[in-house]
């Protein structure tokens, strides 16, 4: 394999192309002994690879390229973005369309932050689009809890240190105040790990919701929550430019590889007894009152005793009225008539 180290690509980049990971995740495969090629097992990344050598990861055949491909993503809150947690917290992918390549994220949206984020198949995409010299805009909406003034938010411009941290120039603009909230339109360029949130604590404010609504030139628009919708290739090689698509070693010209959806195992049908008049009925464990593990949780609302939201939201529907004078709805209020 000597005469691979002056031509072909980078192993690390090769995994990354091949939609597996990252190329820094591939590198640290490699130091952890799981890659091997032409039947070695390699231990450092400083190989190049060409098209007839035969990489093995964890045992398996390295896949052939694919088509470069990016995605849009609307991330709902209570996900994270991550492959897998060890927290048990439910994930992006495990949410993602069974459907799709295996995909990488551009970066990340925290546990209780919403809204758009870029997925691709190809790692060397990813990273070039993470990197700060890349400069693509982030644009987020924000609802915050405080006050604060434009002036304060135009002092951002010039870049802001908080906690020892040094964060570069930031667009803020003061949409509109509601009540004790205000909502905020915030712009960066370097997305460092939860810099909006501080940020905006260093000026007073605590942060109720965060939407990303733009990352460089993709826009959230209408995409629905939970959705996710494909950049054409045509609009995507467009949008990146000849340079940064150099940069990032993109591929338009591989095929796009249709992957099947294993058909998901049917749960068993309950158990059926008959009645007295021999008719079936479904078996059915009688619920105890006041048991709240019978209780039904509807999306997005708290169930007894839990605790609300201490901001308010005009999409905040009203409670449900009860009945006129505290009294059972249905109810009839006068007295039963003698025959």
């Amino acid at each position: 394999m000597a005469e691979n180290q002056h031509e072909g690509e980078r192993i690390a980049k090769v995994i990354a192309r091949a939609g597996l990971a990252s190329r820094r995740e591939a590198e640290a495969w490699i130091a952890a002994g799981r890659v091997s090629v032409n039947g070695a097992t390699i231990t450092s990344p400083a190989l190049n690879v060409r098209r007839r050598d035969k990489i093995v990861v964890d045992g398996k055949p390295l896949p052939g390229a694919e088509r470069t491909r990016l995605f849009l993503y609307h991330k709902p809150r209570g996900l994270v973005t991550t492959s897998s947690d060890p927290q048990g917290r439910p994930t992006i992918f495990g949410a993602l369309p069974k459907d799709l390549p295996r995909l990488i994220s551009v970066g990340r949206l925290d546990l209780g932050t919403e809204g758009l984020l870029l997925l691709t198949n190809d790692g060397g995409l990813a990273r070039a689009l993470e990197l700060p010299a890349t400069a693509w805009l982030r644009r987020y909406r924000v609802r915050a809890h405080g006050k604060v003034t434009q002036h304060d938010l135009d002092q951002l411009r010039d870049g802001v240190t908080v906690d020892g941290i040094n964060y570069g120039p930031i667009e803020a603009l003061l949409d509109r105040e509601q009540g004790t909230n205000v909502w905020i339109t915030f712009a960066i360029r370097e997305g460092k790990n939860r810099e909006v949130r501080n940020v905006l604590r260093h000026l007073g404010l605590q942060v109720a919701r965060l939407i990303r609504i733009s990352f460089g030139p993709f826009q959230l628009g209408e995409l629905a929550e939970g959705a996710v919708s494909e950049i054409p290739t045509r609009i995507l090689r467009d949008q990146l430019g000849e340079k940064l698509a150099k940069a990032a070693g993109v591929d338009f010209t591989a095929p796009i590889i249709e992957r099947k959806v294993e058909a998901e195992k049917a749960e068993p049908a309950p158990k059926q007894r008959t009645d007295r008049r021999g008719e079936r009925r479904e078996d059915k464990k009688p619920e105890k009152r006041g048991d709240r593990s019978a209780e039904k949780r509807l999306p997005g609302r708290p169930m007894r005793g839990e605790g609300r939201r201490d901001t308010y939201d005009a999409r905040d529907k009203a409670p449900a009225r009860r009945g006129a004078r505290g009294g059972r709805p249905g109810k009839p209020g006068s007295k039963r008539r003698g025959r």
